[in-house]
């Protein structure tokens, strides 16, 4: 669980809601998940498989009832909250269906917001959020706030604001799902030039088959277990 060769490593997760109860529902049963360091995996799963759940685990969102997390070949299944949200701040970018950037704020402070958070100079968070802004094409749109802006464009902002603070692993739950086929294309291969450029490795949660065949290796998730696609 320690190999520093993973971004990711998750090793026997299991999480039941309602343990106990008749509506008991086990989500995930001793699932075992590794992420190499550059690498960008698939993780197929219909909706409600547990998907969203094993993402929230390994972003340290949420804990397992037994199993274990490593992040960047350190062991995160015991820290503390504040470690782990010290972890989460500055190791693991999340991007979701749905972009849920702050609506009072522009799209360049979006992506300076959590670089400040994270104790960088304003001066410093600005250049860096226009460098990525400019990198999936929306720098220009940089003084808008999300209402003023398109939903492929709100998802972009929304993928900048995963990579502010240059983390090592990326989780990325269903990042297109919500788009037309057309937006969805376009916010992929944001997604795609993205990850590459920066080396980084991706967990990538995601229904559509054609977009997980573009990645290195694809994994489907089966009555709470990873099996190879």
């Amino acid at each position: 669980m320690n190999d520093e060769a993973h971004a990711l490593a998750l090793g026997g997760l299991t999480k039941v809601y309602n343990a106990g109860q008749p509506n008991e529902i086990a989500v995930l049963r001793g699932a075992d998940l590794t992420v190499r360091r550059g690498e960008v995996v698939a993780l197929v799963a219909p909706s409600g498989a547990g998907k969203s759940t094993l993402l929230h685990i390994a972003g340290l969102l949420d804990k397992p009832d037994a199993g274990a997390v490593a992040i960047g070949g350190r062991d995160a299944t015991g820290l503390s909250d504040r470690q782990r949200t010290a972890v989460r701040r500055s190791e693991v970018g999340f991007v979701y269906q749905f972009h849920h950037l702050l609506p009072e704020f522009t799209a360049l402070e979006n992506v300076v917001l959590p670089q400040l958070a994270n104790g960088t100079p304003r001066a410093q968070a600005e250049a860096r959020a226009r460098d990525l802004l400019g990198r999936v094409g929306i720098e220009a749109r940089g003084d808008h706030r999300p209402a003023a802006l398109s939903g492929g464009e709100q998802q972009r902002v929304a993928l900048c604001r995963a990579l502010a603070n240059a983390p090592a692993l990326l989780l990325a739950d269903e990042p297109t799902g919500n788009l037309d086929p057309e937006t969805s294309e376009r916010v992929f291969a944001a997604l795609m030039d993205l990850v590459r450029g920066t080396g980084l490795a991706a967990l990538i949660a995601t229904h559509n088959l054609d977009l997980a065949a573009r990645m290195d290796r694809q994994l489907r998730m089966d009555q709470g277990r990873i099996t190879p696609l």
